[in-house]
C-alpha cells in the first residue's frame, strides 16, 4: 500500500512538472506597447508615421504580432494633444512616438519616465524638449526635420530670377516655423532679397492672408509649417491664380499644388527614427545619451502642372 501511494505521489509530481514546463513553453513574451501621438493629418507627417512603422517592421517589430501600436491623431488641436498624451501615459506604454512639436511638448511635459522619440520637430533644443540637441539628457530624443532654408532661398533665385520681394507665410503659433523663417530671412538678405512676414493663427485666415500677400510680393515661401501644409491646396490655388510662385518646405506641399522645394524625405526620417526606437527597446541605448539625428540628403521636387500655370521653365541644371 505504501509503495502504491509513493508511486502515485511520484506520478503526480512528474505530471505537475510537465504541466509547468509545457505552460512555460506556451507563455507568450510580453507585447511591447508603442503609443503614437500625431499633431495633424497631412502628407509629411503621415509619411513620417508610415516610415516609422515600416522601419520597425524591417527590424522585426510588427504591429499586431510582437508589438501593439496605439495611433492617435490630435487633428491640429493642442487640447487634444494633452488628452492623448495623458491617455498614452496612463496606458503605461513602453515607448511613445510624438510627431510634430506641439504633440512632442504635450507628452514630454507629462512624463520623465517613458522613453519618448520625437520627429518632425525642427529644433528640439529651442522647443525645450531636450537639454541640447547633442546631449538630450532626459527621456526625449529623436530626429529633426530641419529644412535647408538657405538652399531653398537659392533655389528661389534660380527658378524666379527676377524676384525682388519674398512673402514668408507661416503659422504664428508654430515654434518650428519662426526658427526656419529666421534662417530663410537671413539667407534672403544675403541674396539681396526683401522679405515680409504673413502669418495666420488658424486655418480660416489662410485665404485672406494669402490674397493680401499676392498683391505685395513676387514669391511666397512657406517652411515645413503644419498649418500651411494642411491648407496647401488652398494656398496654391490662390497663389497660382495670381501667378505667384510658391517655394515650400517639403514634397507633400508640392504635391498639393506648391511650385517647388528642395527638402527632406519624411518617410526616410520616420525610418531613421525607428532605428533609434529599436536601440531603446532592446536596451542598447538610452534616450538621454542619443543625440538628435538629421537626414543627410535632400531632394529637388517641382509640380509640373503648377510650373505650366506659372509659365516657368525649369533650368536644365536642376
Amino acid at each position: 500500500m505504501k509503495k502504491l501511494l509513493l508511486s502515485l505521489l511520484l506520478v503526480t509530481m512528474a505530471f505537475g512538472l510537465c504541466v509547468s514546463c509545457t505552460g512555460g513553453k506556451k507563455s507568450k513574451a510580453k507585447t511591447i506597447k508603442i503609443g503614437v501621438i500625431q499633431l495633424v493629418e497631412h502628407s509629411a507627417l503621415d509619411a513620417n508615421y508610415k516610415g516609422f512603422v515600416d522601419g520597425l517592421a524591417e527590424a522585426g517589430y510588427v504591429d499586431g504580432q510582437n508589438i501593439k501600436i496605439d495611433y492617435q491623431n490630435a487633428q491640429g488641436e493642442q487640447a487634444n494633444c494633452v488628452t492623448i498624451a495623458e491617455k498614452l501615459i496612463n496606458d503605461r506604454d513602453d515607448l511613445i512616438f510624438a510627431i510634430a512639436t506641439p504633440a512632442a511638448q504635450a507628452v514630454a511635459n507629462l512624463t520623465q519616465e517613458i522613453p519618448i522619440l520625437i520627429s518632425s520637430v525642427t529644433d528640439p533644443e529651442s522647443a525645450k524638449l531636450v537639454a541640447s540637441n547633442k546631449a538630450p539628457g532626459g527621456n526625449v530624443t529623436g530626429t529633426s526635420d530641419l529644412t535647408p532654408c538657405a538652399a531653398q532661398m537659392k533655389l528661389l533665385t534660380q527658378l524666379v530670377p527676377d524676384a525682388k520681394k519674398v512673402g514668408m507665410l507661416f503659422c504664428s503659433s508654430e515654434q518650428n516655423s519662426y526658427f526656419q523663417v529666421e534662417l530663410a530671412e537671413a539667407a534672403a538678405k544675403e541674396l539681396g532679397l526683401e522679405t515680409e512676414r504673413f502669418t495666420v493663427s488658424n486655418s480660416n485666415e489662410i485665404q485672406q492672408v494669402v490674397q493680401a500677400a499676392c498683391g505685395k510680393v513676387d514669391v511666397l515661401y512657406s517652411p515645413t509649417d503644419n498649418m500651411i501644409a494642411a491648407g496647401m491646396a488652398l494656398v496654391a490655388q490662390i497663389a497660382n491664380e495670381n501667378k505667384i510662385p510658391t517655394i515650400v518646405g517639403e514634397e507633400g506641399m508640392v504635391t498639393a499644388g506648391g511650385f517647388a522645394t528642395y527638402g527632406i524625405n519624411y518617410y526616410e526620417l520616420g525610418k531613421q527614427t525607428a532605428k533609434m526606437a529599436v536601440e531603446i527597446l532592446e536596451g542598447k541605448k538610452k534616450a538621454a545619451d542619443m543625440p538628435i539625428q538629421y537626414l543627410d540628403t535632400c531632394d529637388f521636387k517641382f509640380n509640373e502642372e503648377t510650373a505650366k500655370t506659372l509659365g516657368i521653365t525649369i533650368p536644365d541644371n536642376l
